[in-house]
């Protein structure tokens, strides 16, 4: 048999060796062997604080060279891409010199710290001509995928209605430090998880035009460290009721405090000839009901996931057998390297990322005026 022809490499930096940096590097080797991918990743080089955690990485996860000056490691060209998977306070620092220096970038969500900075991170990139992804891998799911297509093609009616939400606990403990998520620079629930409920509301029913928010701090106070007590100024709860083009009306909710939820990313929408009802907590589900099922046999159905949901026959022959989480990471960064490759659209780029700080801020903003606002990116 001829020898398979040799794809060209994707050499990759990496900032930041925490959780999502660590996804990362499952989701390259996940959609290498799975997905097939138009390049050969290469795990150049990663960065880090400490030598410990650095050096530890490279080790760990196969990265040929460590480093603690970040700057240097965006200015090697030997590197193709940079992955942002530090605290947001620094994205909008890292992504612009890696655009800078001609590198693509893969930025974890949120895409920053303010509208003003993430318009300065996508203006940047589309002037470089560098490709971009933010990282909402919920997006990838198949079952979100099959879910848009129902609605798009009218097995609903007309939407009407939508519910959605973000919910976890990592955050109810009040006597927690607080951490980088707690800073007022885009920092709160509303920001860290609400935003990939937002992401998913748009992603299935387009724009939301107009909000209305409220934002609350339930822990007013955690303990500083030092003996003493720090005010919190972020939310523990955002929830806003939106209003989207298409003439639905809903309610978004981000909440960290959510006592017993570990993973409630769920939403479901109405119209008038049928339902969904999705939760990520069983997130290769997803149930439908249909007012044309005959009277004595409505009611919500499961559609499990299954080859015929593409990506997933590609995991798993069996239908049912369930996807994961960094499997969700393997199809965004297919998706992201066949963009590079151009093979395909950039699947959730910086500009989305945009769009989704937009719809933050302009909650953020009703919830202070207490009024409806129209959301402008």
């Amino acid at each position: 048999m001829p020898a398979a022809a040799e794809k060209p490499p994707l050499r990759i930096g990496l900032i930041g060796t925490g959780y999502m940096g660590k996804a990362h590097v499952f989701g390259y080797a996940t959609a290498q062997r799975v997905l097939d991918l138009p390049l050969t990743p290469v795990l150049h080089t990663v960065a880090d604080v400490t030598e410990e955690l650095a050096a530890g990485a490279a080790d760990t996860l196969g990265f040929s060279q460590w480093t603690l000056d970040w700057r240097t490691m965006i200015d090697d060209p030997e590197i193709d891409v940079i992955h942002v998977t530090t605290p947001n306070a620094l994205h909008k620092e890292m992504s612009l010199a890696a655009i800078a220096a001609g590198k693509h970038v893969h930025c974890e969500k949120p895409l920053a710290t303010s509208v003003a900075d993430a318009r300065a991170m996508t203006e940047a990139a589309e002037a470089a001509g560098v490709g971009t992804q933010v990282g909402f891998n919920y997006l990838c799911n198949p079952m979100m995928a099959l879910a848009r297509e129902m609605i798009a093609a009218g097995e609903l009616g007309e939407v009407r209605g939508y519910r959605g939400l973000h919910c976890e606990d990592y955050m109810t403990d009040t006597e927690a430090p607080p951490n980088f998520r707690h800073e007022p620079a885009g920092g709160g629930a509303l920001a860290d998880i609400g935003s990939h409920a937002l992401a998913t509301a748009e992603y299935l029913l387009g724009p939301i035009a107009e909000v209305m928010g409220h934002c609350v701090t339930m822990i007013a106070e955690r303990p500083d460290g030092e003996g003493g007590r720090r005010m919190m100024e972020v939310d523990d709860v955002g929830r806003a009721f939106v209003l989207f083009e298409n003439g639905a009306t809903g309610s978004i909710e981000g909440n960290w405090i959510s006592t017993g939820r570990k993973m409630q990313h769920d939403f479901e929408v109405y119209g008038s000839r049928g339902a969904l009802a999705f939760s990520q907590e069983r997130f290769s589900e997803l149930h439908f009901y249909s007012v044309d099922d005959a009277p004595a046999r409505r009611g919500f159905r499961r559609i499990e996931a299954a080859p015929d949901h593409p990506p997933y026959g590609r995991f798993c022959p069996g239908a049912g057998h369930q996807l994961g989480f960094n499997d969700l990471k393997a199809i965004e960064i297919a998706g992201f390297a066949d963009a590079l490759a151009g093979k395909g659209p950039e699947p959730f780029n910086f500009r989305g990322g945009l769009r989704v700080q937009a719809l933050v801020e302009t909650i953020q903003q009703s919830s202070r005026e207490r009024r409806w606002l129209p959301v402008v990116a």
